[in-house]
């Protein structure tokens, strides 16, 4: 079945003007990222349709030809990267005109509904205005709102074409309320705020160097102490973390990788899995997305807090981790420095959490047929 793409055209392929009208060349020009993103799109089989709002083209106040040069010029150089339309459709009626065709009605696109051939559920609308985001609603289709503070073309493209494994997770309670996004399909910069600044930096680097895109935020009882706000993040971490791994097709599983100095390490830090060093600390860390939760950890803080974070909820941390996630992690560290030590701690877990959560095919990576 086809899946098309419908798109606005003023503010989402071309700049929008402070006028409204793109009715002269010197006023064109083509959106940022809209090419590569629009050929990734053809690529992953989407069709494109152009429908579009043009209040009161025709008359004295926006002559068609004025319309016809720029659009014309926008067709052409789309076609010179090859990107072509199905359909080009524009509507003339002004807002009072109250006409089904235009957008939020959906008068233009009826005979995309009748069309047997055409997978409405996979294909989606990318506008600027709640109207298109309206027309998406009125025909059934996935809304993606363009601009700041929505998506851009690259964020699109991701959304159709990658099929991102996203999970999100809200978790509230009389304690804490915490909102965890992440995407383990794109890397980004993480988003993290939890009143804990040491924590915020943690969490950042699993974000960073676990590969994925993560936002967190968490209003957590911080007048009582930290325990509930490290714990809980932890927790709401975990069950996005699941949800995004889905049915776990595909997956690498495992997070471990052969250490040629496994041999001649300090019984306790880096005698399995990965080992990641920082100055005069070595952390390990070895896990599995089994779906049975377990938490073994090895090692001593010389110090009860860096910043605000008490050491001993860095354990505890990662065991309410694994407990929402279905993870098997043994976590191991020694060194001198506490900083350096927990800081090593979520490096190593990130890193194994990346090679754990890779694809790597489409099957299951478990004789039993469920993980």
């Amino acid at each position: 079945m086809n899946r098309i793409l419908f798109i606005d055209r003023d503010g989402v392929l071309i700049e929008e003007p402070a006028d409204f009208q793109i009715d002269r060349y010197e006023k064109f020009r083509l959106v940022e990222g809209v090419v590569p993103a629009l050929l990734k799109l053809r690529d992953a089989g989407f069709a494109f349709v152009m429908v579009s709002n043009q209040d009161g083209l025709g008359t004295a106040s926006f002559p068609r030809a004025d319309f016809e040069g720029p659009q014309a010029l926008l067709l052409q150089i789309l076609a010179s990267q090859g990107i072509v339309f199905r359909e080009v459709l524009i509507d003339e009626h002004l807002p009072n005109d109250n006409s089904p065709n235009r957008k939020p009605g959906i008068g233009m696109v009826m005979h995309y509904l009748r069309d047997r051939n055409i997978d409405l559920a996979s294909s989606a609308m990318v506008g600027d205005r709640e109207t298109d985001m309206q027309f998406a609603t009125n025909l059934g289709v996935r809304g993606f709102r363009f601009g700041p503070g929505a998506y851009d073309w690259a964020g699109i493209a991701h959304a159709l074409a990658d099929a991102p494994r996203i999970g999100r997770s809200e978790r509230q309670t009389k304690e804490t309320r915490i909102e965890v996004e992440i995407d383990l399909d794109r890397a980004a910069d993480a988003t993290v705020a939890t009143g804990l600044g040491f924590f915020d930096h943690m969490l950042e680097q699993l974000g960073k160097h676990g590969g994925f895109a993560l936002q967190l935020r968490c209003a957590g009882d911080l007048h009582i102490d930290e325990h509930h706000t490290v714990e809980d993040c932890g927790l709401a971490i975990g069950t996005a973390l699941r949800q995004a791994l889905g049915d776990k097709r595909g997956i690498g599983r495992y997070g471990a990788a052969p250490d040629t100095d496994a041999e001649q390490m300090t019984p306790g830090a880096g005698r399995l899995g990965l080992s990641l060093p920082m100055d005069e600390t070595v952390a390990s860390a070895v896990l599995d997305f089994s779906g049975r939760p377990y938490f073994v950890f090895e090692g001593r803080f010389p110090r009860d807090n860096v910043g605000e974070l008490p050491t001993e909820l860095v354990p505890h941390f990662f065991r309410s981790l694994c407990e929402t996630a279905g993870l098997n992690l043994h976590l191991a560290v020694r060194g001198e420095n506490a900083h350096h030590m927990v800081e090593a701690c979520f490096k190593v877990v990130a890193r194994a959490l990346r090679q754990a959560v890779r694809r790597e095919g489409g099957d299951l990576p478990s004789t039993k047929g469920v993980l």
